[in-house]
């Protein structure tokens, strides 16, 4: 398959000189052809950016069937079941998008319950994704995200919740998570155990625990005993996936079933289309020129300008991927600094029209990490949440507090 019409990358036909690395994943009734998840990130994932990496990874397609699975960004049970404008604007899908994926937030196994019910009910979703990974202090601090795992049971009724809630109407859940809290309070086998049992669909792993948040090296060994631990479902890994080939080195290290992928295609959707290609057994790799790049930018920005309905509104998102788009690419500071500032879309163009074009992709210098990566970190958490794996009563009553105060896109 070409790239699609739509698509701002090169039209270049995907060689299918080799074999095919992976079978399709299989999410509960749906076949997702590349087995590649796009990674839910706050403020990022919105059905603009889902859009755009849709179009890319079409690219990179050799079959039929969905390219990828593109979760949105995270969305809190309690302001969905409350109805919040912003929250039924952030599971607002396009059209085009099949299966429809919504990943969700919450602590209080009910409201959880709840929040699955309406989008299924309401025929909302294809796919539902559990976030246990967030490591954010205003997640975490309210037993949220990466924290809610330790506290065994809780977890599973989080994921029980949510899958019984869901089966009625066919809708997968999938549970993605970290490998614990810190080195000393480690809970992603047991994690993983615990949703195959209670009927999850796939679990994906972000090999680093919380307290790392997005720093150092993700450790993929987990992920390999996380796929010798869970034999029922499929297991998916995350963490450190800057290019086609470590996705499949990783799976080649650990025998997961596909990948997801998050920081990586910051400021480059095509990576979709080089994963695709390589799943496929193909050599296909994109790499744009500065004229290609500006206009998968421009795209980009006219997207969320649908979005939020409101230009203003829509440029000043664009300006958050600017570095990553032009890494590598030597543009000079100045014109970073307009890009920075850019408020119509007009303004943007007259920016773009001044670059060269025929400038080639620079290689190595535009490649690796991407997005932030700190540094490691006590992790904030509800008094005596450490003490044991079994909440107390001051400690559910504080959770059941909790789940409205963490707001979407967290």
């Amino acid at each position: 398959m070409t790239a699609t019409a739509t698509s701002t990358l090169p039209d270049t036909a995907v060689p299918t000189t080799g074999e095919r690395l992976l079978p399709p994943l299989q999410i509960g009734r749906h076949t997702i052809d590349s087995p590649v998840v796009l990674a839910p990130m706050a403020g990022i994932t919105n059905r603009a950016f889902r859009r755009l990496c849709r179009e890319a990874g079409a690219a990179g397609q050799t079959a039929s069937g969905a390219t990828s699975l593109y979760v949105s960004e995270m969305i809190t049970s309690r302001a969905l079941v409350e109805r919040t404008p912003v929250s039924m604007k952030l599971i607002e899908h396009d059209p085009e998008e099949q299966p429809r994926s919504i990943q969700l937030y919450g602590v209080d196994p009910a409201t959880v319950g709840r929040a699955v019910d309406l989008l299924v009910s309401e025929d909302r979703t294809d796919h539902i994704d559990l976030n246990f990974g967030c490591p954010v202090p205003k997640v975490t601090r309210k037993g949220g995200g990466a924290a809610l795992p330790w506290k065994t049971d809780l977890f599973r009724g989080v994921v029980s919740a949510a899958v019984r809630a869901a089966a009625p109407y066919d809708v997968p859940v999938t549970v993605k998570m970290r490998v614990g809290i810190d080195a000393d309070h480690i809970t992603y086998l047991e994690a993983g155990r615990i949703a195959e049992g209670e009927g999850a669909a796939a679990v994906a792993l972000h090999a680093r625990t919380a307290s790392q948040a997005y720093s150092g090296q993700a450790d993929w060994s987990r992920i390999a005993e996380l796929k010798r631990a869970v034999s029922s479902i499929p297991v998916l890994g995350n963490g450190d996936i800057w290019s086609a080939e470590d996705a499949v080195r990783m799976v080649a290290e650990t025998g997961c079933d596909g990948v997801v992928v998050g920081r990586g295609c910051l400021g480059r959707p095509w990576l979709f289309a080089d994963l695709a290609a390589a799943f496929a057994g193909s050599d296909l790799r994109i790499t744009p020129s500065l004229g290609e790049v500006s206009a998968t930018l421009r795209r980009h920005a006219e997207y969320l300008v649908d979005f939020h309905q409101d230009e203003n509104k829509g440029c000043r998102d664009i300006r958050k991927h600017i570095a990553w788009y032009f890494k590598g690419f030597p543009v000079g500071g100045a014109f970073r600094n307009k890009l920075a500032l850019v408020d119509s879309l007009a303004a943007l163009d007259d920016l773009i029209d001044g670059l060269d074009g025929s400038m080639p992709w620079p290689g190595d210098a535009a490649e690796g990490q991407r997005g932030r990566a700190g540094s490691s970190r006590v992790v904030a958490l509800p008094d005596g949440w450490l003490q044991s794996p079994e909440l107390n009563e001051a400690q559910r009553e504080a959770v059941a507090r909790a789940e409205g105060t963490v707001s979407d896109g967290g």
